[in-house]
């Protein structure tokens, strides 16, 4: 146990000092969600949306999109850099072992994108007054479950992948859609119903259906946190089946 706190206390110290990853991870998505909530005709009602406002849909969206950055954008490169390294064959000959690495890594790049997502809804609230989220035990089970699903995500890649370039290059062809499905692009509640079913069966798509719901006060539909849930295992499952420690 000591040892694990050590080496998640010496990864800390590393991943604080590394800025560029902090902004993209914190700062860009509440900054995406702050020029989003200047565009005038967003913070208007809008009767299509149920007296809602497009910056109301984007809260939501962009608690995802921290998520979707933390797991899938700058965790993989990390995990796959220690291995190619051989900073984890290294730390097998040791009493620290290198799942105690890879634990903190997850566990920073979790609590960052949390942190993210905390800071937008603070934002959201503050600034443009979104509402809270109203059912909190829905919202907390969807976000838990999004958060499960993008950081199994990036461990999948990094498992695939044999090197750093490679894990840049497939990380970045899952996350463009990912911001798609989430509904960075265009919100999923307002694309054409055919194509918004099938977005709905994405990781991303149902995620960001079931943060949604909850924001508005429903529980999440069992179908959104079932399709979020069983991708959570099964990239889970490939991360396991596929990681090589070096």
């Amino acid at each position: 146990m000591s040892a694990s706190t050590a080496v998640l206390k010496a990864e800390s110290r590393l991943f604080s000092r590394e800025p560029y990853t902090l902004f993209w991870l914190v700062g860009f998505p509440t900054l995406l969600l702050v020029i989003l909530g200047l565009i005038p005709s967003f913070r208007e009602h809008s009767a299509d949306l149920g007296g809602r406002r497009v910056i109301d849909l984007y809260v939501p969206i962009v608690v995802l999109l921290a998520l979707i950055v933390a797991g899938i954008q700058a965790l993989p490169p990390v995990l796959a850099g220690y291995r190619e390294n051989g900073i984890l064959r290294r730390m097998s000959t040791t009493p620290v072992r290198p799942g105690s690495l890879l634990g903190a890594q997850i566990l920073l790049h979790l609590a960052g994108g949390l942190a993210s997502a905390i800071l937008a809804i603070a934002v959201g609230r503050l600034v443009f007054g979104v509402a809270l989220p109203e059912h909190v035990p829905g919202y907390l089970v969807a976000l838990a479950l999004a958060a499960t699903s993008a950081i199994a995500t990036g461990a999948a890649i990094a498992a695939v992948s044999p090197n750093t370039k490679v894990t840049t290059v497939v990380g970045s062809v899952v996350f463009f859609p990912s911001l798609f499905t989430a509904g960075v692009w265009v919100p999923v509640q307002v694309l054409p119903d055919l194509l918004r079913r099938i977005v709905e069966f994405t990781p991303s798509g149902a995620a960001s259906q079931a943060l949604d719901m909850a924001s508005r006060g429903d529980w999440p539909d069992w179908t959104h946190l079932g399709v979020t849930a069983l991708w959570a295992v099964l990239l889970i499952a490939a991360a396991i089946r596929w990681f090589r420690w070096e």
